[in-house]
C-alpha cells in the first residue's frame, strides 16, 4: 500500500528521473523546444495515464502522444476496431458496506466532501459509477441485523415491522452524497441473509430459506426497493443472495440452491416485480467462477429465465473464463462482476496491480461484464470494522479511524484506470490482447466518441508497441508490470 497526498494527479519525485527516457521511448521528437524540453506533438494527439509496478508513477498523466497518419510496422501491435461493438458499460466501483459508510460519514472529518468528490466525481475525480449495497448486515457490519428482525419464535410474514432505520444512520446518507455528485451511479442490492424467522436455522447465520416464506422474501425485496426509492436512492439491480453456495459460520449468510432460486424468481419475485411495475433488474448467482453450473441451472428453468436479466460473479475461486462460457450458452443474459477483495494474503503491490487490472478490469469486461465492483470501498487500519469473516481484507481506500488519513490502495488505481475514463454508456470495442505480453481492453464513449484503451504489460521487460486504428497509429513503451490508459478522439 502507498500513502498518497490528495490531488488530481499523483506524481512523485521519482517521475522527474524517468521522464526523459519515457519521452524518448514513447516516440516524442527529441528536438529541444523553447522551454528546454521536447516540443509538443503537432496535430492530433492521444493522452496517456500510467501506473508503474514500483509506484513511481500512480495514475500519472504523461506527455501527449502523436497520432501518426500511418499504421507503422511494429513487432507488437494492438489493433483497435471501433466497428466491432460489444456490451454497454454501466461502470466500475465497489461496495458501500456498513463499515465503508461508517468510516466515510464519521471518520473523514473536514475532508469528507473532497474525498467523495474524488471517488465519485469526474474531472476531477475517478468517476466510480457502479456500487453494491448489502441489504442488512454483512461480515463488514458492527452488529447482525436484517430489516425485519423478530423476537425468537415470532414471525412477521406480512412484513409489518419492516424498517430501513439501520440504513438511515450512515449508509443512506453516504449513498445520497455519492448520488448528488454522480447521478449516473448505479446500485445493486444484495442480502447476506433474510430475517432469521424465514430460515431453517431461525437465525441470520447459516441455514436456507423456508419454502413457505418464498413470497415474504420477495416482498422483502419490494419493500427494500420502494423504501430506497422513497429516500431518493434508486436501486438499479438486486441479486437474490450473496454467495448462495456458502454458509458462513460467524456472520449472516444462507445457502440457496438452484431449484430454490429458480422457484423464488420464477413464481414469486419475477411476477411480483412485473405486477408492481418494478424496473429493478434481477441478477442470479452472485458467487464464484468455479460453479457456472449453478447459474446455468437457474437459466435452464424456462419460467425463471424470463425474469433473470443477468448473472453476477465473484473472484475467489475458478477462472474468469466462466463468464464467457455462460454468456455463450445464454447470449441474451448480461454479466456483472460484483465482488472481489484484496487483503493481507497478497501483500505485493506490483502483483496485485497486475492481477486486478489483468483479471478484472480487462478479463471480466472482455468476459461481457457491464459493471465491475470490488468489495469494501473503505476500511480502517485494522481491516474493519467487521464482525466475522475476513479479518485481513483491504478496502479500495483505507481511512485511519484516529486521524482520518486516507491511503489510496492498489485497488484504487486499478479501478481508476477504467472508471475515470470509461463513462457510463460506453461500449466495449474490439482490441487485440495477449500479444507480446500485453493484455488490453478497449471502449468507445457514447457522449464524445472518444476511444479508451487500457493496456497491461505482464512481460518481464519494457514493451514497445503500436496501437493501430482506422489507418493511424500511436506508439508507446510500457514498463514491465505497468498499466497505461490511452484516450483519443
Amino acid at each position: 500500500m502507498q500513502a498518497v497526498i490528495f490531488g488530481r494527479r499523483r506524481r512523485t519525485a521519482a517521475l522527474s528521473l524517468v521522464l526523459p527516457a519515457a519521452l524518448a521511448a514513447c516516440g516524442h521528437n527529441s528536438a529541444v523546444g523553447p522551454g528546454g524540453g521536447p516540443p509538443p506533438p503537432q496535430g492530433p494527439v492521444a493522452q496517456a495515464w500510467v501506473t508503474t509496478a514500483n509506484q513511481s508513477r500512480l495514475l500519472s498523466q504523461e506527455p501527449d502522444l502523436q497520432i501518426r497518419s500511418t499504421a507503422d510496422t511494429f513487432a507488437v501491435v494492438i489493433n483497435v476496431d471501433e466497428g466491432t461493438v460489444y456490451q454497454e458499460m454501466v461502470g466500475f466501483g465497489a461496495a458501500m458496506t456498513d463499515a465503508s459508510a461508517y468510516l466515510i460519514q464519521r471518520k473523514l472529518g473536514a475532508q469528507h466532501d473532497a474525498i467523495l468528490h474524488e471517488l465519485f466525481g469526474r474531472n476531477p475525480g475517478i468517476g466510480l459509477s457502479f456500487m453494491r449495497v448489502p441489504m442488512g448486515a454483512s461480515d463488514f457490519s458492527t452488529h447482525d441485523y436484517s430489516y425485519d428482525d423478530m423476537p425468537a419464535g415470532q414471525t412477521d410474514s406480512t412484513l409489518a415491522n419492516f424498517s430501513l432505520a439501520e440504513d438511515r444512520v450512515d449508509k443512506l446518507p453516504a449513498l445520497k452524497a455519492a448520488l448528488a455528485i454522480n447521478p449516473q451511479l448505479k446500485l445493486v442490492g444484495s442480502p447476506w441473509s433474510p430475517p432469521g424467522w424465514m430460515k431453517t436455522t431461525g437465525s441470520l447465520v447459516q441455514g436456507t430459506l423456508l419454502p413457505k416464506y418464498y413470497g415474504s422474501f420477495s416482498e422483502y425485496f419490494r419493500k427494500f426497493i420502494d423504501g430506497y426509492a422513497t429516500e431518493g436512492v434508486p436501486m438499479y439491480a438486486i441479486t437474490l443472495q450473496n454467495e448462495p453456495a456458502y454458509e458462513p459460520a460467524d456472520y449472516p449468510g444462507m445457502r440457496l440452491d438452484p431449484p430454490a432460486r429458480a422457484e423464488v424468481i420464477g413464481k414469486n419475485m419475477g411476477p411480483l416485480f412485473a405486477s408492481a411495475g418494478i424496473q429493478t433488474l434481477i441478477l442470479d448467482w452472485d458467487h464464484n467462477w468455479d460453479l457456472p453450473s449453478s447459474p446455468l441451472a437457474v437459466l435452464a428453468d424456462p419460467v425463471a429465465q424470463q425474469y433473470v436479466n443477468a448473472v453476477a460473479w465473484h473472484c475467489y475461486a475458478g477462472d474468469v473464463s466462466a463468464q464467457d462460457n455462460v454468456h455463450a450458452a445464454y447470449p441474451t443474459k448480461d454479466a456483472y462482476f460484483t465482488e472481489c477483495s484484496g487483503g493481507g494474503w497478497a501483500p505485493v503491490w506490483a502483483d496485485n496491480l497486475k492481477w486486478f487490472v489483468g483479471t478484472l478490469i480487462i478479463g471480466s469486461t472482455r468476459g461481457w461484464a457491464k459493471g465491475v465492483a470490488l468489495w469494501n470501498l473503505a476500511l480502517d487500519e485494522n481491516a474493519g470494522p467487521h464482525l466475522g469473516g475476513c479479518a485481513n481484507c483491504r478496502g479500495v481506500i483505507t481511512i485511519n479511524s484516529a486521524t482520518g488519513f486516507v491511503t489510496r490502495n492498489v485497488e484504487y488505481y486499478s479501478l481508476a484506470h477504467a472508471s475515470e475514463f470509461v463513462k457510463p454508456g460506453a461500449h466495449r470495442i474490439a482490441s487485440t490482447t495477449n500479444v507480446g505480453g500485453l493484455q488490453s481492453v478497449a471502449f468507445k464513449n457514447a457522449d464524445d466518441g472518444s476511444k479508451v484503451l487500457i493496456v497491461l504489460n505482464t512481460a518481464a521487460a519494457e514493451v514497445n508497441f503500436a496501437v493501430h486504428f482506422a489507418g493511424k497509429s500511436i506508439h508507446y513503451a510500457l514498463p514491465a508490470g505497468a498499466v497505461v490508459t490511452l484516450r483519443w478522439s
